[in-house]
């Protein structure tokens, strides 16, 4: 199923690729990448020769109806490893097992360290738990990946792809050999999370923010809520006031 779906997407959206060079040929090895898109975890799969593994929520895998069957199927298709993902502490240890085990046989393992989308195309703080965790657990090398323009192409919500070429620029594998056995140092997690972000920053060319993208999201959701209530409470003091709502509303968008 891989090589058709990876046919199609190629044929499709003709992506662009360097540095596939680095992606070694056997052996295990982990690629870290930025996440923009839905598409991020099928574009990637599509150009490498070897099978690439990685974590999806257990939900894809189990939803009822021949809807649930196909979507299940498809995310086996392309590598994906499903995990429980119901409490944050057992979700996080089981994608580390998960990881752990990929690399043990030999495998690659694909991991997103800001742990979610982004919510504005910006590259945020990696987490530190999973990807250096199984990186120093292993000694398997660390290749950090950019996906470019993939948010184009499937920004969040939207269902249907545009056609247009995404990019891939895998750099040369980081190797934190040196830190062997230190994975209980918080330190030295954060230390080897933030080397790789900034390879991904460099490949990417995205603006780096120093917080995580989920409280990105929140605040993002927050100033979306505060902004409705105002509009809200605007209209309701234009009905009092006996004024349109809509043509107040109309400037102020245009800022009179």
């Amino acid at each position: 199923m891989k090589l058709s779906i990876g046919g199609s997407l190629k044929l499709a959206f003709r992506p662009w690729v360097e540095g596939l060079e680095n992606v070694p040929a056997e052996g295990p090895a982990i690629l870290a990448s930025n996440h923009l898109s839905f598409s991020d975890s099928f574009f990637l799969p599509a150009v490498l020769p070897r099978k690439i593994t990685f974590i999806a929520k257990q939900e894809y895998f189990t939803s009822p109806g021949v809807k649930g069957k196909l979507t299940a199927a498809f995310f086996k298709g392309v590598g994906q490893l499903p995990v429980d993902r119901s409490g944050a502490r057992g979700a996080g240890e089981a994608a580390i097992k998960s990881g752990i085990e990929v690399l043990e046989r030999g495998e690659l393992f694909g991991i997103y360290p800001e742990g979610t989308r982004s919510p504005d195309g910006r590259l945020y703080r990696g987490k530190p738990g999973g990807l250096a965790r199984v990186a120093l657990a292993t000694g398997a090398p660390v290749i950090p990946v950019a996906m470019i323009d993939t948010e184009k192409i499937q920004p969040p919500g939207k269902v249907v792809p545009k056609l247009m070429r995404p990019g891939i620029r895998i750099g040369k594998p980081l190797d934190f050999s040196r830190y062997h056995g230190m994975d209980g140092d918080r330190f030295i997690l954060r230390s080897v999370t933030d080397e790789v972000m900034y390879e991904i920053m460099k490949l990417s060319g995205q603006e780096y923010v120093d917080i995580y993208a989920t409280a990105a999201k929140r605040q993002i959701a927050e100033a979306a809520k505060k902004k409705a209530e105002a509009e809200k409470e605007a209209e309701k003091a234009a009905k009092a006031a006996g004024l349109d709502p809509a043509e107040g509303k109309r400037k102020r968008h245009r800022g009179e």
